[in-house]
């Protein structure tokens, strides 16, 4: 079965967007450097589970059409997106809108073929983990404080991790 791994840049004080949903803060820590972590999670991913917000929020490569999109553009795949909202008209590529967690996790899966789920969303996130269906957490720390905005995980619980590794400033986690 396809496991669900979260993944998110997040800065130190544990926020992965700006005051309204805004990636702008992002932009100026983005590189093409090489990152083991980051690089092997896109490799792996077979489709991605996201969150509205993140599924119709901002995007730090926006108006870049090399790097647009999930994983800056290098990711083409099924999308599930968890929502109560769907998008009128045309709907861009392979993406599916579902309102239903465990038939979003359960079409993601499926989606994924023999590679991952890779889940996007700090909301979609704490409710994995909090339900104990999230199987990993990469994040990638970006020396800057917000002091607002969305969190990585939502306030409403506390998960221990499992420090799996790292490299440079990202993490990967299990929950423990």
């Amino acid at each position: 079965m396809a496991r669900l791994i979260a993944a998110a840049s997040a800065s130190v004080d544990g926020f992965i967007a700006g005051p309204g949903g805004d990636m702008s803060w992002l932009t100026p820590y983005l590189t093409a450097e090489p990152n083991p972590l980051i690089d092997d999670l896109v490799t792996r991913t077979g489709a991605v589970l996201s969150g509205a917000r993140s599924h119709f929020g901002d995007d730090p490569h926006r108006g870049d059409p090399e790097h647009e999109g999930l994983y800056a553009g290098t990711w083409q795949g099924p999308e599930v997106v968890l929502t109560h909202r769907r998008p009128s008209g045309t709907v861009r590529g392979d993406v599916t809108y579902l309102d239903d967690l465990d038939a979003a996790v359960d079409l993601a899966r499926r989606s994924a073929g023999a590679g991952d789920v890779s889940v996007v969303g700090g909301q979609l996130t704490g409710t994995l983990l909090r339900a104990g269906l999230l199987d990993e957490l990469v994040v990638q720390w970006v020396p800057v404080v917000l002091g607002g905005g969305t969190r990585l995980v939502a306030a409403g619980s506390t998960v221990r991790l499992e420090l799996l590794a790292t490299h440079a400033t990202t993490a990967r986690y299990r929950p423990a």
